[in-house]
């Protein structure tokens, strides 16, 4: 659905408008729309690759530069000025979301933490097991770790806060 709401507007965003102004465009009004419901998703590898193929895709589209001009991600984000940021956007926003719902004492709460048991439970599955909502957020620290720091609202504010992210780099010039 992205990509077709970028395609209707890409008079807008291949104008002769400011990059600034096209960067922000895009970041309010297309990259919303790829992220609907992020907050509850569970990122696989194939997933992540996907957003970041998306990403990349819209930058492109935005400098008119087309893969048989043979030019580098790395060179497109730099005549943009951005890095990749759709991911770390993604973890924000379920970190966000996270700590809101264990500050609270709710149904949810205990739904995230695996405190209700489901009626259907499946034994002897193959393979890897499956990923889980905090299973992003706890690679780091356990999640007693985690719900202290949700608890106390400055400290989750300092570590998932408006600086948690990759820094866009400016090149003065």
């Amino acid at each position: 659905m992205a990509k077709v709401a970028f395609i209707k507007k890409r008079a807008l965003f291949t104008s002769t408008l400011d990059l600034k102004l096209r960067k922000k465009l895009l970041k309010c009004y297309i990259c919303i729309i790829a992220l609907y419901g992020a907050e509850n998703w569970t990122l696989r590898a194939v997933d992540q690759k996907h957003l970041e193929s998306f990403e990349m895709w819209c930058w492109r589209r935005m400098e008119k530069t087309s893969w048989s001009n043979h030019v580098r991600n790395e060179e497109v984000l730099l005549r943009v000025k951005e890095q990749r940021n759709i991911l770390h956007e993604v973890s924000k926003w379920k970190a966000n979301w996270i700590g809101h719902i264990l500050r609270r004492n709710c149904l949810l709460q205990h739904v995230i933490e695996g405190k209700i048991k489901g009626e259907i439970e499946v034994t002897g599955r193959r393979g890897r097991r499956r990923k889980k909502l905090l299973d992003d957020l706890k690679e780091r620290r356990g999640y007693s770790h985690l719900k202290e720091e949700a608890l106390d609202h400055t400290t989750w504010r300092a570590r998932f806060g408006r600086g948690f992210g990759p820094v866009v780099i400016q090149n003065t010039e």
